[in-house]
Protein backbone atom coordinates (compact mmCIF):
# COMPACT_ATOMS: atom_id res chain seq x y z
CA UNK A 1 0.00 0.00 0.00
CA UNK A 2 2.47 2.38 0.98
CA UNK A 3 4.04 2.18 -2.45
CA UNK A 4 1.15 2.79 -4.01
CA UNK A 5 0.51 5.88 -1.93
CA UNK A 6 4.07 6.97 -2.94
CA UNK A 7 2.73 6.55 -6.38
CA UNK A 8 -0.32 8.35 -6.18
CA UNK A 9 1.33 11.62 -4.53
CA UNK A 10 3.46 11.69 -7.40
CA UNK A 11 1.43 11.60 -10.37
CA UNK A 12 -0.97 14.07 -8.54
CA UNK A 13 1.30 16.74 -7.59
CA UNK A 14 1.69 17.73 -11.69
CA UNK A 15 -2.13 18.14 -11.65
CA UNK A 16 -2.02 20.62 -8.70
CA UNK A 17 -0.96 23.42 -11.35
CA UNK A 18 -3.91 23.56 -13.25
CA UNK A 19 -5.84 24.69 -9.78
CA UNK A 20 -5.92 27.74 -7.44
CA UNK A 21 -5.40 28.00 -3.83
CA UNK A 22 -8.89 29.52 -1.78
CA UNK A 23 -8.04 33.40 -2.24
CA UNK A 24 -10.74 34.87 -0.81
CA UNK A 25 -9.54 34.15 2.90
CA UNK A 26 -6.20 35.81 2.65
CA UNK A 27 -4.15 33.88 4.83
CA UNK A 28 -4.85 30.75 2.78
CA UNK A 29 -3.07 32.59 -0.68
CA UNK A 30 0.48 31.80 1.51
CA UNK A 31 -0.47 27.81 1.06
CA UNK A 32 1.72 25.87 -1.33
CA UNK A 33 -0.29 24.76 -4.02
CA UNK A 34 2.22 21.89 -5.10
CA UNK A 35 1.77 20.06 -1.70
CA UNK A 36 0.52 16.65 -1.65
CA UNK A 37 -0.54 13.92 1.22
CA UNK A 38 -2.55 10.64 1.67
CA UNK A 39 -3.09 8.70 4.65
CA UNK A 40 -4.63 5.53 4.90
CA UNK A 41 -5.83 4.45 8.81
CA UNK A 42 -7.42 1.31 8.36
CA UNK A 43 -9.51 -1.14 10.46
CA UNK A 44 -6.84 -1.70 12.96
CA UNK A 45 -5.35 1.50 13.09
CA UNK A 46 -2.52 1.12 11.30
CA UNK A 47 -1.52 3.99 9.55
CA UNK A 48 0.06 4.11 6.20
CA UNK A 49 1.24 7.51 4.52
CA UNK A 50 3.06 9.34 1.93
CA UNK A 51 3.50 13.03 0.67
CA UNK A 52 3.61 16.10 3.30
CA UNK A 53 1.68 14.12 5.69
CA UNK A 54 2.47 15.84 8.82
CA UNK A 55 2.01 19.20 7.49
CA UNK A 56 -0.19 21.73 9.12
CA UNK A 57 -2.47 22.97 7.35
CA UNK A 58 -6.86 24.88 8.43
CA UNK A 59 -9.23 21.80 8.47
CA UNK A 60 -11.68 24.62 6.90
CA UNK A 61 -15.10 22.67 6.20
CA UNK A 62 -14.15 19.16 7.24
CA UNK A 63 -14.84 20.95 10.67
CA UNK A 64 -18.58 20.75 9.64
CA UNK A 65 -18.35 16.96 10.06
CA UNK A 66 -16.71 17.13 13.48
CA UNK A 67 -19.63 19.58 14.43
CA UNK A 68 -22.46 17.66 13.49
CA UNK A 69 -21.13 14.34 14.89
CA UNK A 70 -20.86 16.24 18.32
CA UNK A 71 -24.40 18.09 17.62
CA UNK A 72 -26.20 14.71 16.56
CA UNK A 73 -24.32 12.66 19.69
CA UNK A 74 -24.92 15.24 22.08
CA UNK A 75 -28.29 16.68 21.33
CA UNK A 76 -30.09 14.28 18.95
CA UNK A 77 -30.71 13.91 15.42
CA UNK A 78 -34.28 15.06 16.43
CA UNK A 79 -33.22 18.22 17.81
CA UNK A 80 -30.74 19.03 15.17
CA UNK A 81 -32.99 18.56 12.42
CA UNK A 82 -35.43 21.25 13.11
CA UNK A 83 -32.60 23.34 12.71
CA UNK A 84 -31.26 21.95 9.57
CA UNK A 85 -32.13 19.62 6.98
CA UNK A 86 -30.62 16.61 5.10
CA UNK A 87 -30.79 17.34 1.45
CA UNK A 88 -29.00 18.23 -1.11
CA UNK A 89 -28.35 22.05 -2.60
CA UNK A 90 -26.92 22.11 -6.31
CA UNK A 91 -25.72 25.48 -5.18
CA UNK A 92 -21.88 26.36 -4.09
CA UNK A 93 -21.20 26.15 -0.63
CA UNK A 94 -21.69 29.85 0.59
CA UNK A 95 -24.87 30.40 -1.12
CA UNK A 96 -27.99 32.10 0.42
CA UNK A 97 -30.29 31.28 -2.54
CA UNK A 98 -31.83 28.38 -0.80
CA UNK A 99 -32.55 30.55 2.51
CA UNK A 100 -34.44 32.76 0.51
CA UNK A 101 -36.94 30.97 -2.11
CA UNK A 102 -37.03 27.13 -0.77
CA UNK A 103 -36.16 26.81 3.22
CA UNK A 104 -35.35 29.07 6.01
CA UNK A 105 -33.67 26.32 7.11
CA UNK A 106 -30.69 25.36 5.75
CA UNK A 107 -30.73 22.58 3.44
CA UNK A 108 -27.66 20.10 5.05
CA UNK A 109 -25.43 21.11 7.77
CA UNK A 110 -22.48 20.57 5.13
CA UNK A 111 -23.22 23.93 3.72
CA UNK A 112 -22.32 26.57 5.43
CA UNK A 113 -25.83 28.29 6.10
CA UNK A 114 -26.20 24.68 8.03
CA UNK A 115 -22.93 24.29 9.50
CA UNK A 116 -23.68 27.93 11.21
CA UNK A 117 -27.66 26.95 12.07
CA UNK A 118 -25.32 23.68 13.87
CA UNK A 119 -22.85 25.51 15.69
CA UNK A 120 -26.05 28.11 16.76
CA UNK A 121 -27.27 25.25 18.38
CA UNK A 122 -24.33 24.14 20.55
CA UNK A 123 -23.57 27.55 21.36
CA UNK A 124 -27.25 28.04 22.54
CA UNK A 125 -26.72 25.14 24.90
CA UNK A 126 -23.08 25.24 25.69
CA UNK A 127 -22.72 29.15 25.74
CA UNK A 128 -19.20 30.40 26.30
CA UNK A 129 -17.91 26.14 27.00
CA UNK A 130 -18.60 25.71 23.25
CA UNK A 131 -15.31 26.08 21.62
CA UNK A 132 -13.39 24.88 24.21
CA UNK A 133 -15.71 21.15 23.69
CA UNK A 134 -15.57 21.19 20.55
CA UNK A 135 -11.70 21.59 20.45
CA UNK A 136 -11.30 18.75 22.78
CA UNK A 137 -14.02 16.68 20.69
CA UNK A 138 -11.91 17.06 17.68
CA UNK A 139 -8.43 16.41 19.71
CA UNK A 140 -9.89 13.26 20.69
CA UNK A 141 -11.08 11.88 17.31
CA UNK A 142 -7.29 12.98 15.43
CA UNK A 143 -5.93 11.63 18.66
CA UNK A 144 -3.59 14.75 18.93
CA UNK A 145 -3.22 17.16 21.41
CA UNK A 146 -1.24 19.52 19.54
CA UNK A 147 -4.60 20.50 17.25
CA UNK A 148 -4.57 24.52 18.04
CA UNK A 149 -5.86 27.12 17.02
CA UNK A 150 -4.48 29.46 14.08
CA UNK A 151 -4.67 32.84 15.22
CA UNK A 152 -3.81 34.62 11.69
CA UNK A 153 -6.28 31.82 9.83
CA UNK A 154 -8.58 32.97 12.54
CA UNK A 155 -8.23 36.47 12.17
CA UNK A 156 -8.61 36.47 8.41
CA UNK A 157 -11.75 34.66 8.61
CA UNK A 158 -12.93 37.19 10.90
CA UNK A 159 -11.96 40.07 9.14
CA UNK A 160 -13.12 38.71 5.18
CA UNK A 161 -16.69 36.61 6.57
CA UNK A 162 -19.18 38.97 5.56
CA UNK A 163 -20.83 36.53 3.20
CA UNK A 164 -21.16 34.11 6.20
CA UNK A 165 -22.63 36.96 8.66
CA UNK A 166 -25.02 37.16 6.09
CA UNK A 167 -26.28 33.60 6.22
CA UNK A 168 -26.10 34.02 10.13
CA UNK A 169 -27.52 37.17 10.66
CA UNK A 170 -30.60 36.04 7.82
CA UNK A 171 -31.30 32.74 10.34
CA UNK A 172 -31.57 34.75 13.05
CA UNK A 173 -34.15 36.93 11.75
CA UNK A 174 -36.28 33.90 10.51
CA UNK A 175 -35.57 32.18 14.05
CA UNK A 176 -33.32 29.55 13.01
CA UNK A 177 -30.62 30.88 15.27
CA UNK A 178 -31.24 32.03 19.02
CA UNK A 179 -27.98 32.30 20.25
CA UNK A 180 -25.80 35.80 19.97
CA UNK A 181 -24.42 35.86 15.90
CA UNK A 182 -21.00 37.51 17.16
CA UNK A 183 -20.88 33.92 19.09
CA UNK A 184 -21.81 31.98 16.78
CA UNK A 185 -19.45 32.75 13.71
CA UNK A 186 -16.67 33.45 16.33
CA UNK A 187 -16.70 29.23 17.04
CA UNK A 188 -17.56 29.03 13.43
CA UNK A 189 -14.58 30.63 12.13
CA UNK A 190 -12.39 29.45 15.09
CA UNK A 191 -13.69 25.49 14.08
CA UNK A 192 -12.57 26.30 10.34
CA UNK A 193 -9.09 27.71 11.79
CA UNK A 194 -7.81 24.71 13.68
CA UNK A 195 -4.33 23.34 12.50
CA UNK A 196 -4.41 19.91 11.54
CA UNK A 197 -2.61 17.07 9.31
CA UNK A 198 -3.02 14.51 6.79
CA UNK A 199 -3.00 12.46 9.87
CA UNK A 200 -5.23 13.82 11.46
CA UNK A 201 -7.96 13.79 8.90
CA UNK A 202 -7.73 9.91 7.87
CA UNK A 203 -7.99 9.55 11.98
CA UNK A 204 -11.25 11.13 11.97
CA UNK A 205 -12.39 9.14 8.94
CA UNK A 206 -11.24 5.59 10.20
CA UNK A 207 -14.16 6.06 13.18
CA UNK A 208 -16.69 7.07 11.04
CA UNK A 209 -15.66 3.91 8.87
CA UNK A 210 -15.87 2.10 11.61
CA UNK A 211 -19.02 3.53 12.76
CA UNK A 212 -17.65 5.55 15.84
CA UNK A 213 -15.41 2.76 17.15
CA UNK A 214 -11.69 2.96 17.09
CA UNK A 215 -9.87 -0.78 18.84
CA UNK A 216 -11.79 -0.56 21.59
CA UNK A 217 -13.08 2.92 22.19
CA UNK A 218 -16.69 4.12 21.25
CA UNK A 219 -16.67 7.67 20.11
CA UNK A 220 -19.57 7.89 19.36
CA UNK A 221 -23.07 5.93 18.00
CA UNK A 222 -23.42 3.83 15.11
CA UNK A 223 -26.50 5.74 14.02
CA UNK A 224 -24.87 9.13 14.23
CA UNK A 225 -21.95 7.80 12.23
CA UNK A 226 -24.97 6.42 9.55
CA UNK A 227 -26.37 9.66 9.31
CA UNK A 228 -23.05 11.61 9.00
CA UNK A 229 -22.02 9.26 6.08
CA UNK A 230 -25.29 9.69 4.36
CA UNK A 231 -25.16 12.78 4.34
CA UNK A 232 -21.37 13.25 3.29
CA UNK A 233 -22.75 10.99 0.63
CA UNK A 234 -25.14 13.22 -1.06
CA UNK A 235 -23.78 16.49 0.14
CA UNK A 236 -19.89 16.69 1.64
CA UNK A 237 -18.40 17.57 -1.78
CA UNK A 238 -20.63 20.67 -2.40
CA UNK A 239 -21.85 20.95 -5.90
CA UNK A 240 -19.93 17.98 -7.33
CA UNK A 241 -20.97 15.55 -5.21
CA UNK A 242 -23.16 13.57 -7.50
CA UNK A 243 -19.97 13.69 -9.89
CA UNK A 244 -17.52 12.47 -6.89
CA UNK A 245 -20.37 9.83 -6.10
CA UNK A 246 -19.67 8.42 -9.75
CA UNK A 247 -16.29 8.41 -9.51
CA UNK A 248 -15.12 7.69 -6.24
CA UNK A 249 -18.21 6.35 -4.43
CA UNK A 250 -17.83 7.03 -0.86
CA UNK A 251 -18.60 8.99 1.88
CA UNK A 252 -16.36 12.50 1.59
CA UNK A 253 -16.16 16.23 3.20
CA UNK A 254 -13.98 18.58 1.64
CA UNK A 255 -12.43 22.05 2.77
CA UNK A 256 -11.17 24.89 0.99
CA UNK A 257 -7.89 24.54 2.98
CA UNK A 258 -7.39 21.90 0.93
CA UNK A 259 -8.26 18.82 2.67
CA UNK A 260 -10.58 15.82 1.72
CA UNK A 261 -11.91 13.12 4.37
CA UNK A 262 -12.91 10.04 3.54
CA UNK A 263 -14.31 7.20 4.72
CA UNK A 264 -14.60 3.88 3.18
CA UNK A 265 -17.05 1.82 5.02
CA UNK A 266 -16.00 -1.04 7.79
CA UNK A 267 -12.50 -1.06 6.15
CA UNK A 268 -10.42 2.24 6.65
CA UNK A 269 -11.00 6.49 6.85
CA UNK A 270 -8.37 8.36 3.98
CA UNK A 271 -7.24 11.73 4.66
CA UNK A 272 -5.34 13.64 1.39
CA UNK A 273 -4.33 17.33 1.45
CA UNK A 274 -3.78 19.30 -1.21
CA UNK A 275 -4.36 23.09 -1.15
CA UNK A 276 -4.73 23.50 -5.43
CA UNK A 277 -8.45 23.48 -5.46
CA UNK A 278 -10.89 23.24 -9.04
CA UNK A 279 -13.64 25.25 -9.37
CA UNK A 280 -15.89 23.74 -6.83
CA UNK A 281 -13.53 24.59 -3.88
CA UNK A 282 -12.19 20.81 -3.73
CA UNK A 283 -8.37 19.44 -3.82
CA UNK A 284 -7.63 18.69 -7.44
CA UNK A 285 -5.26 16.42 -6.12
CA UNK A 286 -7.01 15.13 -3.72
CA UNK A 287 -9.93 14.51 -6.00
CA UNK A 288 -7.58 12.32 -8.31
CA UNK A 289 -6.08 10.38 -5.51
CA UNK A 290 -9.22 9.20 -4.25
CA UNK A 291 -10.41 8.39 -7.79
CA UNK A 292 -7.78 6.43 -8.13
CA UNK A 293 -7.60 4.54 -4.92
CA UNK A 294 -11.15 3.45 -5.30
CA UNK A 295 -10.95 2.04 -9.00
CA UNK A 296 -7.75 0.14 -7.79
CA UNK A 297 -9.25 -1.56 -4.77
CA UNK A 298 -12.74 -1.20 -5.83
CA UNK A 299 -14.13 0.37 -3.15
CA UNK A 300 -17.20 1.94 -4.16
CA UNK A 301 -20.36 1.15 -2.27
CA UNK A 302 -22.09 1.13 -5.58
Amino acid sequence: MRKYLEHLVEVTEPLTMDGHVASYIPELKKANKSDVAIVVVDKYNQRTMAGCYDKRFTIQSVSKIITLIYALETYGEDVVFTRIGMEQTADPFNSIIKLETKSHKPLNPLINAGAIATVGLIVEKEGDKAFEKLHAFTQMLAQDELITLNEDVFASELETGDINRSLAYFQKGKGNITANIDDVLEVYFKMCSLNVTAVNIAQIAVALALNGKVESEQYYSRRTAWITKAIMTTCGMYDGSGKFAVEVGLPAKSGVGGAILCCVPGQMGIGTFGPSLDEKGNSVAGMEMLKRLSHKFDLSMF
